[in-house]
């Protein structure tokens, strides 16, 4: 398995799984280019990892926005003469039942996780197609198979995009893999942030969650990353249309 010299453009790179796929595989070799709305917190990522020797550029891009969903894609190409893979990982997160959500968060969580990966994958595509290959791969989540409390939204935007991975795999059949990555209980800021309001101390709350998965951990960034970097490698060249689950085991679990 190897993405050594690999062009891989990958977004929401500056946080959470993304910020660990920008730096796994930054050190296997790859040509980097990752994005995010995070100015201060990309140019920051990428100097570090420059100054570590590895290939890596910041864009800052907003996936809601096509005109700089096309730039980030173009001036990757500018730059590095092609794209081998993407790793589309921007998404945010809003708490919430089908009562309590309005336009706002509708706009929000659906533009950022559903429309952004139809602009990406609209704006790759050309891209694959002229080339004759290419890799799409898209974090969903196991939110997309299972109805959390107070998620609809996330859950909801997240099941849209294993149909996309599905669609895109026959759609473009011939010279583009699409492939999704579900991951679990993932140690994130996304998951802090949905841990707020609880009585119990983040540490504590998460020691029991980890009690809970049958590996006994909570997953890091870096789990994903890897699995990512295998799915984006020509060892994967025979897995497409599917979503593969990084859960450490919660799916198996009984419903009691």
């Amino acid at each position: 398995m190897s993405i050594e010299g690999h062009v891989i453009v990958v977004t929401g790179g500056t946080s959470g799984i993304g910020e660990g796929c920008t730096r796994h595989f930054a050190e296997l070799g790859a040509k980097v280019v990752t994005s995010s709305i995070q100015q201060e917190t990309g140019e920051a990522l990428e100097q570090e990892l420059r100054d570590a020797g590895h290939d890596v550029t910041f864009i800052y891009a907003d996936m809601t926005d096509e005109t700089q969903v096309a730039a980030l894609v173009e001036r990757t190409v500018d730059m590095h003469g092609r794209i081998d893979g993407a790793c589309s990982n921007a998404g945010v997160w809003v708490e919430g039942t089908v009562e309590e959500f309005d336009d706002e968060a509708w706009d929000l969580v659906m533009g950022v996780n559903v429309r952004g990966n139809f602009l990406f994958a609209k704006h790759l595509v050309p891209v694959f197609r002229e080339q004759g290959e290419g890799v799409l791969v898209i974090t969903t989540s196991t939110a997309a198979y299972v109805g959390f409390p107070a998620h609809a939204l996330y859950c909801a935007s997240k099941s849209a995009l294993v149909a996309l991975i599905r669609c895109l795999t026959k759609d473009h059949a011939g010279y583009m893999r699409c492939v999704g990555i579900c991951p679990g209980t993932i140690d994130t800021p996304m998951l802090a942030a949905s841990a707020e309001g609880f009585d119990q101390p983040l540490e504590e709350l998460y020691a029991e969650v980890a009690e809970k998965i049958p590996v006994k951990r909570l997953g890091q960034p870096e789990d994903v990353a890897r699995a990512a970097a295998f799915l984006l490698s020509d060892d994967a060249g025979f897995i497409a249309g599917s979503s593969v689950f990084l859960e450490g085991g919660t799916l198996a679990l009984p419903p009691w």
